[in-house]
């Protein structure tokens, strides 16, 4: 047998020998760290924490707005719509401490869709999803990104901002949203006792309940979102708020009365 040469038997020295850094991906992956733990980041603030000129930046910026990985907002940056699509779709959870099992849970126990939404900059963003129907399912991973204030998630979360935040971003409603505005004024007393947030769709055929969930500090990091039928939810709605706050109340309990639940 022919024996092999000993410097065919191993790697070259010029050739990978596993992950490397490449610039474009490091540039890139840096831009998007950024945004997500600064929200609401400036363009100038992004080159100055990237220390690359702003031309270069600006680049890498704009190719990531067109592919909705970011997304502006009065000049500031946040995580777009395509990463939460890319985490709904693949039915992968990373909002507090809530599971695919949590949402299967809850729609046994309530016989309504279940959503899980993060807020990202001005919207709300679903993330998950269990027990929709074709047509709800189906809406919600082709239109990821809600007003807050036209939902009932949205108007959780809002709720819960602290009062300098809630009402900066009131204030910046446009007149197209100022009936929500005013919507959401009314209804914020019984939001902020009740701990559920309503609303209604498709000229009130559909009805909704919401409240925040929370990590294990006791920060809101996203919330749940009950959907069905008027017809079939308004007549149970004092039960399904109920089992909603009990759910979600186990979500961030010990591991051992999580599992006694």
């Amino acid at each position: 047998m022919m024996s092999v040469p000993y410097h065919l038997s191993v790697a070259s020295p010029d050739a990978p020998s596993g992950p490397q850094n490449h610039r474009t991906v490091d540039r890139v992956t840096q831009i998007l760290e950024e945004v997500t733990y600064r929200p609401g980041i400036t363009f100038t603030e992004l080159a100055r924490a990237l220390g690359a000129p702003k031309s270069s930046v600006h680049g890498f910026v704009r190719g990531l707005l067109a592919k909705g990985w970011l997304y502006e907002d009065d000049k500031r940056f946040y995580l777009g719509p395509a990463i939460y699509g890319l985490t709904m779709a693949s039915g992968q959870m990373r909002a507090g401490s809530v599971t695919q099992q949590d949402l299967q849970a809850l729609h046994k126990a309530t016989g309504c869709a279940v959503f899980l939404g993060v807020q990202a900059g001005d919207h709300l963003i679903y993330v998950s999803e269990y027990g929709t129907d074709a047509h709800t399912g189906f809406a919600a991973k082709t239109n990821i990104r809600r007003q807050l204030l036209d939902t009932a998630g949205g108007k959780a979360l809002l709720a819960e901002k602290p009062d300098a935040e809630r009402n900066r971003y009131l204030r910046q409603r446009g007149p197209d949203e100022a009936e929500l505005v005013s919507r959401f004024l009314a209804e914020f007393r019984d939001i902020k006792r009740d701990r559920i947030a309503t609303s209604t769709k498709h000229s009130g055929t559909q009805y909704a309940l919401a409240t925040t969930v929370r990590d294990l500090s006791g920060e809101v990091v996203a919330e749940i979102t009950l959907v069905g039928s008027a017809a079939d939810m308004l007549p149970r709605e004092k039960r399904l708020r109920k089992i909603l706050l009990q759910h979600v109340d186990a979500f961030t309990a010990p591991p051992p009365a999580r599992a006694a639940r």
